[in-house]
C-alpha cells in the first residue's frame, strides 16, 4: 500500500535529532518546511524549504505552517545539564508553548513533541520544563504523539555507553527494574525510527512512547 505524503513544519530542524529527521522525511517522499533563526539556511537539508523566524514566537511561526498536517517540536538546549535550568525555561519550554499554541491555532493535524523519560531523580528543571510542555498540549487539545527519550545515543554523545552494564545491573534487581527500564538509553537510529513512524501514523488523542516503545521502533 502507498504511504501517504505529508507536508510537515519542523522545529530545530538542524539539531542533532532534526537533520537526521529532515532527511529521513525527504528521502521517503513527504514535503518539509523549517523554521530557522536568519543565518542558520545553510544548515538545513537540502530539500528541505527553510522560512525564517522565532521558534519562541507563536505569532512568529503561525504565518508559516500552511500547508502542514503535521508539527514537529523539536527545538530545546544543546547538551542539557543541571546548571541550565533557567535556559530549560526560557528556551525548552517557552518554544513548546509557542509550537503547540502555532499548531492549535491552524488547526494542525498532529503534532510531535520529544519530550523526555519522567519522573526521574536528575534533571528536575529539565523534566519541570518539558512536563509543562505536554499539559499545554493536552489543555489546547491537539492530536498529538510525545516521545519520551532520556538520553539519545549518537556522533558525539556516546559516552553513556559506559551505563551499559549499571543499566543491566539495575534490571536484575526488582525495585530499581522500573526505572532502568524507563531511563534507559536510545540509539539515534531508533529515535529517529520513532519519530518518522509518528510522522506517518497520526493519531487521535494523546499517543505516549517511553523509552522501551522507541527502543523497538524500526522503519517500516
Amino acid at each position: 500500500m502507498a504511504r501517504e505524503a505529508h507536508s510537515v513544519f519542523v522545529t530545530g530542524g538542524t539539531g542533532f535529532i532534526g537533520r537526521r529527521l529532515i532527511a529521513s522525511l525527504l528521502a521517503r517522499g513527504h514535503q518539509v518546511r523549517a523554521l530557522l533563526r536568519d543565518g542558520s539556511q545553510g544548515k538545513l537539508a537540502p530539500g528541505a524549504e527553510a522560512v525564517v523566524g522565532d521558534p519562541l514566537s507563536a505569532a512568529s511561526i503561525e504565518p508559516h505552517l500552511t500547508p502542514a498536517d503535521t508539527f514537529v517540536q523539536l527545538v530545546g538546549v544543546a547538551h542539557p545539564n543541571p546548571s541550565k535550568a533557567a535556559a530549560f525555561r526560557a528556551i525548552d519550554q517557552m518554544a513548546g508553548y509557542a509550537g503547540a499554541e502555532a499548531a492549535a491555532r491552524r488547526g494542525v493535524r498532529h503534532f510531535v513533541y520529544v519530550s523526555v523519560a519522567q519522573p526521574a531523580p536528575v534533571m528536575k528543571a529539565y523534566v519541570a520544563a518539558r512536563s509543562a510542555v505536554e499539559t499545554r498540549i493536552r489543555g489546547l487539545g491537539l492530536h498529538a504523539t510525545i516521545l519520551r527519550p532520556w538520553y539519545v545515543v549518537g556522533p558525539g554523545r556516546r559516552w553513556p555507553i559506559l551505563l551499559q552494564p549499571f543499566y543491566a545491573l539495575m534490571r536484575l534487581v526488582p525495585q530499581t527494574r522500573a526505572q532502568a527500564l524507563r531511563l534507559g538509553l536510545v540509539s539515534d537510529e531508533q529515535m529517529n525510527a520513532a519519530l518518522v513512524n509518528a510522522v506517518e501514523t497520526p493519531v487521535k488523542g494523546i499517543r505516549l512512547l517511553e523509552v522501551p516503545q522507541i527502543q523497538q521502533s524500526q522503519l517500516r
